[in-house]
């Protein structure tokens, strides 16, 4: 795993935290800057579901609201064995 500067050389966006309003347009740009076929992990419970943010105005709940997830890692904090057991499942999407 390699992690590089730009959106435009990687292979796999991480996403953690609940998506933001304001940050909505910022997260599909950089959706659509990585290239094909690409992959979007949801890391931990407020980037899957909105977590405790999932009822406030600011937040569009889990960032499947705002561009396709490959990959779920539940947790708050999530475990280190579900974060190398989600990029594990994701690598296994890839090589498919």
């Amino acid at each position: 795993i390699d992690v590089v500067a730009s959106p435009r050389h990687a292979d796999c966006l991480l996403v953690t935290g609940p998506p933001t309003r304001n940050l909505e347009t910022a997260l599909i740009k950089t959706y659509h800057a990585t290239p094909e076929p690409r992959m979007v992990i949801a890391l931990g419970t407020c980037a899957s579901s909105g977590g405790i943010f999932s009822n406030c105005y600011a937040t569009k709940n889990g960032i499947d609201n705002v561009v396709p997830v490959d990959a779920y890692i539940p947790g708050c904090p999530p475990r280190p064995q579900a974060i190398i057991y989600g990029f594990l499942l994701a690598l296994e999407r890839v090589q498919k």
